[in-house]
């Protein structure tokens, strides 16, 4: 019997039995799964493996972290996610896992976040908002792509600074959320830049330092009276315990990864900025991260449940 599996196992190709999953704790068609299906086959090229793209979606990517930091830590599956589901949600609701169960490989992007409308919504401006908010207090419904992620916290924290109470309605991912706006049952979107252009959606303001480049007519948040900047930057993770020169391999894979031509033109053609960190710069970015956002929960006494 061993020598007939031993046999079996000579006859599979070497990239079946290396092969990697990776995990994308988002639905199919949001931000986070078309940017793993655009890497796929160059990570897949990197790596010398097959690299299959795996939806695990559940409570702002909870679930999908939650089988990373299960998986063996052999190099055989990855997780790509966005890093609110890893830095944020943990400080906003209990969760399964610790920072200590994952190993960051590379940071890969960091994206604006923007407050976005229908282009008919009559929402123009961020004071068009909070009067409409004030009207009728918790009426005005907004979405995201679930709980306690960046965009959520967000808007919670425009919420505490402006004296507004909205509605909030929580979705699966970006492409519910669209089907949402275009029905009508939500009026404001707060995530990924790269929705406004890809959806026609009106941008009303940007949660960052200065004006981005993408949007130079929109206003920050700091120049309508709210100190309030966020990203949204994703980044690649191993399970913690993998094996350093398995570490090493992955992130040598990760850096040619994101400097192929396939993978640059295509997150331009996203409005995908890249952003790449190498190992050690991205776990101390990561570990600061956690903090920074630890310290405005307490801030604001933000829990979502």
């Amino acid at each position: 019997m061993a020598a007939a599996v031993l046999c079996l196992l000579l006859a599979l190709p070497a990239a079946a039995q290396n092969a990697v999953t990776m995990i994308v704790g988002y639905p199919p068609g949001g931000a986070s799964d078309l940017m793993a299906r655009l890497m796929q086959p160059e990570l897949s090229a990197a790596l010398g493996a097959q690299v299959v793209v795996k939806n695990s979606p559940g409570a702002n990517g909870t679930v999908g972290a939650l089988e990373l930091a299960r998986s063996r830590p052999d190099g055989t599956t990855l997780l790509l996610a966005p890093g609110g589901s890893l830095v944020l949600t943990p400080h906003t609701r209990g969760v399964p896992f610790r920072q200590e169960d994952f190993a960051p490989v590379c940071q890969v992007s960091a994206a604006l976040v923007v407050m976005m409308t229908q282009q008919d919504s009559g929402l123009r401006t961020l004071p068009d908002v909070v009067a409409r908010a004030k009207q009728s207090p918790g009426a005005l419904a907004y979405a995201s792509t679930g709980p306690g992620g960046t965009p959520h916290i967000s808007m919670i924290s425009l919420e505490r600074l402006a004296g507004v109470e909205m509605n909030h309605i929580p979705y699966r991912g970006s492409g519910e959320v669209m089907q949402a706006l275009a029905g009508r049952q939500v009026s404001l979107f707060t995530d990924q830049g790269n929705l406004v252009r890809q959806y026609n959606l009106h941008p009303i303001a940007v949660f960052s330092e200065r004006r981005a480049r993408e949007f130079p007519d929109v206003p920050t948040m700091r120049e309508l009276g709210h100190d309030l900047v966020f990203t949204i930057w994703s980044g690649l993770y191993l399970p913690a315990g993998t094996p350093t020169e398995v570490l090493d391999r992955t992130e040598a894979a990760c850096l040619r990864m994101m400097a192929t031509p396939a993978v640059v033109e295509g997150l331009r053609r996203m409005d995908m900025p890249i952003e790449v960190r190498r190992r050690a710069e991205f776990a101390a970015f990561h570990a600061a991260e956690y903090e920074r956002f630890g310290r405005l929960v307490r801030e604001f006494n933000l829990r979502v449940n």
